[in-house]
């Protein structure tokens, strides 16, 4: 019987050693897709997309912003129609009410001095309802883009003019509201509707308190040192 030669051997041990080699290189690479998959999935749980309806019925998937963190347009908007709101009255929209339902979007600190402020910005000694047939308006002319100054807070600056008609003054006055105007990020909506019968202006406002912002100062445009 012939023997073997060891160069035999050695050569037909290289075909198994090189099979064994491609099964654990392939075992290596399905445990790191599966891994992989892993990490993906959990990703997705700690991120979690939200599910958006936009009014024109269109559904869009989104990724969730940090709970400081928001968009420069939803800042301005928040800015224009906040302060839009607070100061237009007329006879069915009366000043006092639109401060009470406004001015939760505000900080508690603010609302004095701005309280102050509005009051006077009008002939009236008080916000109080005024005359029949008398209307404000505040047309806003330009909000800047707003200018980060810490985290979750912006400035913004607003030029603006409050308007004001009568019966006997079909043109009207103008007053100037040209202002710097900051804002910041909060953790829980400050506005709430009320249990019986929500006023307009209620819902208004609770829809921009969804923006989780508020207004913690008001200064003149000229101001240096508003902070």
């Amino acid at each position: 019987m012939q023997l073997l030669k060891p160069e035999n051997k050695k050569s037909s041990v290289l075909p198994l050693l090189a099979v064994g080699t491609f099964s654990l290189h392939l075992f290596t690479l399905l445990l790191l897709m599966f891994h992989g998959a892993l990490l993906q999935d959990l990703s997705r749980q700690l991120t979690p997309q939200s599910l958006v309806q936009l009014v024109d019925g269109n559904a869009i998937t989104v990724d969730p912003k940090p709970s400081y963190e928001r968009y420069p347009e939803a800042i301005r908007r928040f800015v224009g129609e906040t302060m839009t709101l607070m100061l237009t009255w007329s006879e069915q929209q009366p000043p006092n009410t639109i401060w009470e339902i406004s001015s939760q979007l505000l900080s508690d600190d603010l609302k004095p001095k701005f309280k102050s402020e509005i009051t006077n910005l009008t002939s009236t000694t008080q916000l109080q309802n005024i005359n029949r047939g008398t209307e404000y308006v505040l047309v806003v002319q330009q909000i800047s883009q707003p200018t980060p100054i810490g985290e979750g807070r912006w400035k913004v600056e607003m030029l603006a003019n409050q308007l004001a008609f009568s019966s006997s003054d079909n043109l009207g006055t103008s007053t100037a509201f040209n202002k710097q105007i900051l804002v910041r990020a909060i953790d829980q909506q400050a506005t709430s509707l009320p249990d019986v019968a929500p006023l307009p202006w209620h819902r208004a406002a609770y829809r921009l308190g969804e923006a989780r912002l508020e207004i913690y100062n008001i200064c003149e445009i000229t101001d240096k040192n508003c902070s």
